[in-house]
């Protein structure tokens, strides 16, 4: 299984994107409060997720919330800080895996990424350049996460293959 773990995200479009990657792959999202938007049913159906009856999302009030609930077996932080890039051959997203991500103008906070300095990765990126946007980050690490995985539950092939044409 796959975590994804927004901290205290922002900007609802960057989550409504994120949370399709969610339920398309089987990921579970798992939201740190405060949030920048409103996910009430209501808001919810005005924005026109029709995906969102197929994601397992869970929303805590704080990173104790979270890790309380969760643990941090297998943890990765994903932060342009990173000492470590995510394709490294030490860096392995097999089992039960968790990827947590920051708020898009602040990123992790700091006691976060030392408590956990070693589990830090980054995507490779001109240094001149601020960051990726963070759905882009997400779909990144998810895709390699389900790559190292073997792609599980997932359709490979789409309807193409059973044609010879």
């Amino acid at each position: 299984m796959i975590d994804i773990i927004l901290v205290e995200p922002e900007i609802p479009a960057n989550t409504g994107n994120i949370s399709r990657s969610c339920s398309v792959t089987g990921a579970r999202l798992h939201l740190i409060e405060p949030l920048g938007f409103d996910i009430s049913d209501r808001a919810l159906k005005r924005a026109g997720l029709d995906y969102w009856q197929y994601l397992d999302v869970t929303v805590y009030k704080n990173l104790d919330d979270f890790f309380a609930k969760n643990g941090d077996d297998n943890l990765w932080l994903a932060t342009t800080k990173a000492p470590h890039c995510y394709a490294d051959p030490d860096v392995s997203f097999l089992g039960n895996v968790k990827l947590m991500f920051g708020k898009e103008t602040a990123g992790l906070p700091e006691w976060l990424r030392e408590r956990y300095r070693e589990r830090c990765i980054r995507i490779p990126m001109k240094e001149e350049t601020r960051s990726l946007n963070l759905s882009n980050s997400v779909a990144i690490l998810l895709y390699e996460a389900l790559r190292q995985q073997g792609f599980p539950g997932l359709t490979g092939t789409g309807c193409m293959a059973e044609t010879n044409k």
